[in-house]
């Protein structure tokens, strides 16, 4: 949905990205990076004219480290975060309906759940390169407590772009619950003849059924969640080991590739000497077989003209 401020708007020469998508882009990173990226949204909103952004863009606050982390949860965990949602409706319900007891039921169930969401958020910021401190942890715990108790901050952590953590309201008790009243004595079911406030009671506990058959199917939607968590984590971590091995090997490989390749080399240069030296030694023995003939030949000639003149002589 667009707001005032001229979001989304088209300078002519090439497309703006709208206000809220830069907002949510925003709050979907992490607290270090917030106030420059902010800045640089602003100010290429002022380059295009566009003042209305910019002062939109400006006034984003940077979020707390749980902040992000709850925003992140809710970006990256839609479907885990539509039934939580849902689930913070029907305990809100419950808890305007629910006795005591089931109250005490719902507070350990609801426990459990936020336990588990909250893990998650800590682990995809982990994902993200920063490791929640154990304080922003628990804060965001209060904040997904807040949800589920105040339908307002329900709508501002669907939002997405939270600066801050909520608060859950005192009224609506996290960890207890009122105390049981004593039981009443009921009429003998024989003589006891049923009211309209026997039907409410009847009808009470009939909601009160639904709101827990709906809590249980949360609880264990998010455990389940929580579980393929864990499996896809260990997936990632096998996947990473088995990468590594594999680079080591291609290293390795690459190396004894490299070593072959150069003594190949060396193997060339020895060849190319050889056969320089064999075509020199050749030619050498041409020289000298052919230097021989001719001393044959001039020993031959010679010998004759010493038989000639000895003849002569005689």
């Amino acid at each position: 949905m667009q707001r005032e401020g001229g979001r989304g708007r088209d300078t002519g020469d090439h497309d703006v990205e709208p206000v809220e998508s830069v907002l949510d882009e925003l709050y979907a990173t992490p607290p270090s990076d917030f106030v420059a990226r902010r800045e640089e949204h602003a100010a290429a909103a002022r380059t295009d004219g566009r003042k209305e952004d910019a002062r939109a863009i400006h006034a984003a606050r940077r979020p707390t480290s749980a902040a992000w982390a709850a925003n992140l949860l809710r970006r990256s965990r839609p479907e885990e975060s539509r039934r939580f949602l849902e689930l913070g409706q029907a305990l809100r319900e419950a808890h305007r309906t629910l006795d005591a007891a089931g109250l005490k039921e719902l507070s350990a169930q609801r426990r459990r759940i936020v336990s588990a969401l909250s893990r998650q958020a800590a682990q995809l910021a982990r994902e993200a390169g920063h490791q929640l401190s154990q304080a922003a942890q628990q804060e965001v715990e209060s904040t997904l407590r807040a949800v589920l108790a105040d339908p307002d901050a329900a709508d501002q952590w669907a939002g997405g772009r939270l600066a801050g953590s909520l608060t859950p309201p005192s009224e609506f008790p996290s960890d207890t619950a009122p105390a049981e009243p004593p039981p009443r004595e009921l009429p003998r079911p024989d003589t006891r003849r049923r009211t309209p406030a026997d039907r409410g009671r009847d009808e009470l506990a009939e909601r009160r059924r639904k709101r827990q058959e709906e809590l249980a199917r949360a609880e264990q939607a998010a455990e389940k969640a929580a579980r393929q968590l864990a499996d896809r984590r260990a997936e990632e971590a096998d996947a990473e080991a088995s990468l590594r091995r594999t680079d080591e090997e291609h290293d390795r490989a690459r190396e004894e590739v490299s070593a072959a390749e150069r003594r190949l080399g060396q193997a060339h240069e020895e060849l190319d000497r050889a056969e320089r030296e064999r075509r020199k030694a050749e030619e050498r023995r041409r020289t000298a077989a052919g230097a021989l003939s001719r001393a044959e030949r001039e020993a031959r000639e010679t010998a004759r003209e010493v038989d000639r003149l000895a003849g002569r002589v005689r």
